[in-house]
């Protein structure tokens, strides 16, 4: 079973994982994603950490800065980025499930949000296969992020 909860510090040695040559390039580490938050002082930023059975499994941030507009118009908006999970417990459904997952939180925590945003390296194909599993949708819209061209991605809630 698949919970997401707001990042504790406790929680921080179960998603110390490292990400192969292929996924590191498409997704920060929950470690460098927090650096950048604590670097930042952003209070904009919320790291959450995906649990599975109990146990830290991955992690992303919730971000309702100003990069969201980037990929969207909309002040009402939250940005998805560095969303990973632990490479010893890939292929479990865990990422499909927080993503599912993610729409009762935001909603539960953001009450005024109402669209969820993300961009996907074109070439991170499971990750976007997964997003339009779990209702994203690309109308076309791209840019151009660290590892190349990507896809911007949108749900309304």
């Amino acid at each position: 079973m698949v919970h997401l909860q707001f990042f504790q510090p406790e929680d921080l040695s179960g998603i110390s994982y490292t990400l192969d040559e292929n996924q590191s390039q498409f997704t920060a580490t929950a470690e460098e994603a927090l650096q950048r938050i604590e670097e930042r002082a952003d209070h904009l930023a919320h790291p959450v950490t995906i649990f599975y059975e109990g146990k830290p499994a991955g992690f992303f941030v919730l971000d309702f800065g100003s990069d969201k507009f980037d990929l969207t118009d909309n002040p009402n908006s939250v940005l998805v980025r560095s969303l990973s999970i632990n490479p010893d417990m890939q292929g479990k459904g865990i990422g499909k499930s927080a993503m599912q997952n993610m729409d009762d939180f935001i909603r539960q925590h953001f009450e005024n949000c109402d669209e969820i945003v993300l961009a996907v390296n074109q070439k991170n194909t499971f990750a976007y296969e997964l997003y339009l599993k779990t209702g994203y949708r690309y109308e076309g819209k791209t840019r151009i992020g660290r590892s190349g061209p990507q896809y911007l991605m949108y749900k309304k809630l």
